[in-house]
């Protein structure tokens, strides 16, 4: 048992805080001895569903009481407290340099990501791009435990078992899946622009698949933007259900994700939702690419829907302007993402015969 209590550091964001948790939960398994203590946000936090007894989530009120350098080492001392013996700092931001620096000042051992930045800026550059794929999030997050000590084998499959998550809890957004009925999640909304795949043509695929039979189209997203356009779509088309309408929770969320057939989602942190509960995800990329090692755990490329293009990637995270100002890597056709879905559901069909 390489220590008795490790703090792992992922502050933000939600996407990159729920791909530490194949992860965080394979290593809590191999080593029942050792506490691990989560220190993340507040929204993160109720992400750690069916959390391993050895692990414990802590918020950071990076906002509030944790603001600033007061804060953070406030924050600090709060976690030596607890007698933290190392730390994984999975982030490798300015906060989570502070708490390094505090820690390493107190003795305690520091262990943190290498986020392969320099090989990710070739990946997107201008001229003389290196397009190959890196490391996932999740091997660099392993590795970090790695450095530790402890030996990671990734035996995480889903936040729930066989049968999914509790129908009940999300009882007042639909029934239960009747048998023979398909359920299909569409995410279509991204923090930025580049990860968007245009609205007026994820209409027409949600208008199709819910034009199917035996199909039930579920909306997920929250959000002003997202409740207008999902409340429009749910009242021209059949079998549509909005989960814009409010903030259900996690809880209800991915309750509900996990008995679905199949999602289709840009690369967003519903991408990652539904990769936790162990749903095949058709992922929708633009600006960004599989290959800067965010594609969903055990996820298939062979679901990933892109264009080649010589520009792409052009950004890691989808947040830099279109050099081309056109996005024209988002110009996919609608009825590529339908057959897709149409012959995924085929296929999965034939297995089950």
């Amino acid at each position: 048992m390489p220590y008795r209590k490790v703090l792992i550091i992922r502050l933000s964001a939600l996407g990159d805080v729920a791909m530490t948790i194949p992860v965080i939960y394979s290593v809590c398994k191999a080593y029942p001895e050792t506490t691990f203590v989560m220190l993340t946000q507040k929204v993160a936090s109720q992400l750690f569903i069916h959390a391993p007894e050895n692990l414990q989530v802590m918020v950071a009120d990076v906002k509030g009481r944790h603001k600033g350098f007061k804060g953070l080492y406030r924050l600090a001392q709060e976690m030596r407290r607890l007698s933290i013996d190392a730390v994984a700092d999975l982030h490798d931001v300015l906060r989570s340099k502070f708490l390094r620096f505090f820690f390493r000042l107190w003795g305690i051992r520091v262990e943190v990501i290498d986020k392969g930045r320099k090989e990710k800026q070739r990946l997107i550059a201008h001229k003389e791009k290196m397009l190959r794929p890196l490391c996932s999030s999740f091997e660099r997050y392993g590795a970090v435990f790695g450095s530790l000590g402890f030996e990671v084998t990734y035996d995480f499959d889903s936040l729930y078992d066989k049968d999914g998550g509790d129908e009940s809890l999300y009882a007042a957004v639909t029934r239960p899946k009747s048998r023979g009925e398909y359920w299909i999640g569409i995410a279509p909304f991204a923090k930025h622009e580049g990860k968007i795949y245009p609205l007026d043509r994820m209409e027409k695929v949600v208008a199709a698949l819910s034009a199917e039979p035996d199909v039930k189209v579920f909306l997920f997203g929250s959000g002003e933007r997202e409740r207008e356009m999902f409340a429009l779509w749910r009242d021209r088309y059949r079998h549509v259900v909005s989960l814009g309408d409010k903030r259900h929770g996690f809880a209800v969320e991915l309750s509900l994700i996990s008995h679905l057939d199949v999602m289709v989602s840009m690369d967003s942190a519903n991408m990652h939702l539904a990769s936790l509960v162990s749903v095949p995800v058709i992922s929708v990329w633009g600006a960004t690419h599989p290959y800067c090692g965010f594609l969903g755990w055990r996820q298939s490329g062979d679901n990933v829907v892109q264009l080649p293009m010589e520009c792409r990637p052009c950004s890691i995270f989808g947040n830099k302007p279109c050099r081309r100002k056109d996005y024209a890597c988002m110009d996919i056709a609608p009825e590529v993402i339908i057959d897709r879905v149409k012959k995924f559901r085929n296929f999965n069909k034939r297995e089950i015969g």
